[in-house]
């Protein structure tokens, strides 16, 4: 790779909010440019990102030099890439607002519904072929690209990837991780008396699944957090609720109960954690969800919140605003600048299993900590889960392989059955999961094309 002259390409280049944290930090890396090209199924929005990221290059803020270009083939975008970056929403809002609230009729509730649970599921049926095309372009146009997948669900869109292109050089990134390091360095601050701690100062061993990710071990400054964690939870455990209406925000009332429950730190945040176990625990009504101190997020917000980066961007575009070059605090650049041969990284990132560890099945992606370096990604090996904890997150990856395999063979069936057997899904009888998963079927079937029309009309001797 010839660093000034790095190939980018963005699947989901017209993004309202990814696409600028990208631009600002390729333009402050200081070490390698060249040129992005931003490839969109809303070639308007990938034109006002190209927009925004010559305003960026010509602020005279950035320390490197890069050309944006809107490409509105996908073959033609990918070719010669020297790295893909793919970070799309699969359908509408429409159909993320069945995803998330169509259950709530049958007394489910969903905190964020995009990885698992019945939102998690119909957003893959979305998803996954999508990336089905993805990976068989990659394999024609670009076969030794580096490929940072940001999509949820994390898992299943890397892991078919891997699936369609096995040879693909795929990973996915996801900052709940870095989230979890940031309360640890508030926590070690308080408990040690320790000052200005940085996210990077919490040492940690990482395992799981995107968003049932464990810390199986954390220090700060040579000290092991895990029975200061302990002190810290005694202390702030049930000391008043949210009240503060931020709809991302948490007391971490989650990951402190699963700790004293399992002894390890669930390191994401409390609005995925409470999906990946049983509905009863922290889900089971809004006045449950209130008093575990987190936040239902609705779809409705999300709209107003795309409308408001929508805003934002004509507003740059016209040049009614300055373009702001900030550093996202992401450690995408990092890693690119790893594999170039630049400053070799540790950093937890999702990955195909391929033996790392046995409670999943090499077809699974899992997430744990990896060395970046010249041309080359290695998983380190660290501490293992504990039984209890190995319990929890095995089922999720046996999950997943059933439901990557359900998707791919488009068998309805099949993918019901997974449906069925979601802990969120726990209070569902036969016939009304039926009903459920069917109507959720119905509302995103345009997404859906070759699937069978309906599963099977006999599911269990009562004739459900």
């Amino acid at each position: 790779m010839e660093l000034d002259n790095i190939k980018i390409t963005y699947i989901g280049g017209g993004s309202r909010a990814w696409a600028r944290k990208m631009m600002c930090d390729l333009a402050l890396n200081g070490v390698i440019g060249g040129e992005v090209r931003l490839y969109d199924i809303d070639v308007p929005a990938a034109q006002d990102n190209q927009v925004i990221g010559e305003l960026i290059e010509s602020s005279g803020k950035g320390r490197s030099h890069w050309k944006y270009k809107v490409v509105s083939d996908l073959g033609a975008a990918l070719d010669g890439a020297d790295f893909v970056l793919c970070s799309i929403l699969p359908g509408t809002f429409d159909e993320m607002a069945s995803d998330v609230h169509e259950p709530n009729g049958y007394g489910l509730y969903q905190s964020v519904g995009d990885t698992v649970g019945p939102g998690g599921i119909l957003r893959a049926m979305r998803t996954v072929p999508i990336y089905e095309g993805f990976a068989a372009q990659i394999k024609a146009h670009c076969p030794n690209a580096f490929v940072i997948n940001f999509t949820n669900p994390m898992s299943l869109c890397t892991a078919t990837l891997y699936d369609v292109f096995p040879q693909v050089k795929a990973f996915g990134c996801c900052h709940e991780v870095f989230g979890t390091q940031e309360f640890l360095a508030r926590v070690a601050e308080e408990m040690l008396g320790f000052t200005n701690v940085e996210r990077h100062e919490i040492k940690v061993d990482v395992l799981g699944v995107n968003h049932f990710t464990w810390f199986t071990s954390a220090e700060c400054r040579g000290v092991d957090l895990f029975p200061v964690y302990r002190e810290y939870i005694r202390k702030h455990m049930w000391k008043g609720n949210r009240t503060d209406g931020d709809v991302m925000s948490s007391k971490e009332y989650v990951k402190m109960d699963l700790f004293m429950r399992y002894g390890q730190i669930a390191a994401a945040g409390d609005r995925h954690l409470a999906e990946f176990v049983n509905n009863a625990w922290y889900l089971d009504s809004p006045e449950l969800v209130e008093e575990w101190g987190f936040v239902l997020t609705d779809v409705d917000w999300r709209r107003r919140d795309r409308a408001e980066k929508v805003k934002k961007t004509r507003a740059l575009v016209n040049g009614e605003e300055q373009v702001e070059v900030n550093p996202s605090g992401e450690e995408f650049m990092s890693l690119i600048l790893a594999l170039c041969g630049k400053k070799d990284c540790v950093s937890n990132v999702n990955l195909l299993n391929s033996g790392l560890v046995a409670w999943a099945s090499d077809a699974n992606v899992i997430e744990t900590n990896a060395v970046f370096e010249y041309g080359k990604i290695t998983p380190l090996k660290c501490r293992p889960l504990n039984k209890d904890v190995e319990l929890l997150v095995s089922r999720v990856a046996r999950q997943q392989d059933n439901l990557l395999r359900g998707i791919r063979a488009r068998d309805m069936n099949s993918v019901f059955d997974t449906f069925m057997a979601e802990p969120l899904c726990s209070k569902l009888t036969l016939k009304e999961g039926k009903a459920l998963f069917e109507k959720m079927v119905k509302n995103t079937e345009k997404y859906l094309d070759g699937w069978p029309v309906e599963i099977r009309k006999v599911t269990n001797c009562m004739g459900y």
